[in-house]
């Protein structure tokens, strides 16, 4: 079944790698055009890292997918730690308590805990899954790159635009 092969998966990783990898360098022009607005404000830092994390993780999601010939417990492996790596730093950026007060919680959550909490938990069910041989292996992942690009270029337009109003 596809689900369990990542050869079968080559192409949706090229493509997320070079598509987040595209968006990572907008977030670093959007960062730098705004840099004394976001500097100006003590939580919307943590919100740059937040989208920064949300891009690059597919990136490193899609290249360990692209490692050839790893067996399919290394992958599940790779995808359960990044996850695991992933999860804390997205879960520290967008805690609650560093909401920016202009923020509103309905926002906050469709921006920033639901992609962060999507992203994390597609890469471990992906990982788990492959590990089983179950759950829908690879599919998950493509859910938890869908919901990490959203939540990036979501705080990305923040960023760049909104910023300034």
């Amino acid at each position: 079944m596809d689900a369990y092969d990542a050869g079968a998966w080559s192409d949706f990783a090229v493509a997320t790698a070079g598509a987040a990898a595209a968006l990572a360098g907008l977030l670093f022009v959007a960062v730098s055009i705004n840099l004394r607005a976001i500097l100006a404000s003590p939580r919307v830092p943590g919100r740059a890292g937040q989208a920064l994390v949300m891009l690059t993780a597919p990136i490193l999601l899609a290249l360990v997918v692209l490692v050839p010939g790893q067996p399919a417990t290394a992958l599940g492996v790779e995808l359960v730690a990044a996850a695991a790596v992933v999860g804390p730093v997205l879960g520290r950026l967008g805690w609650p308590g560093r909401r920016p007060p202009e923020q509103p919680v309905v926002a906050w959550l469709l921006v920033t805990a639901l992609p962060s909490a999507g992203l994390t938990v597609g890469a471990l069910l992906a990982g788990a899954g492959m590990l089983a041989g179950a759950f829908g292996g690879l599919y998950w992942l493509a859910g938890a790159v869908v919901l990490g690009l959203v939540g990036g270029l979501g705080n990305a337009w923040v960023l760049l635009i909104e910023i300034l109003r």
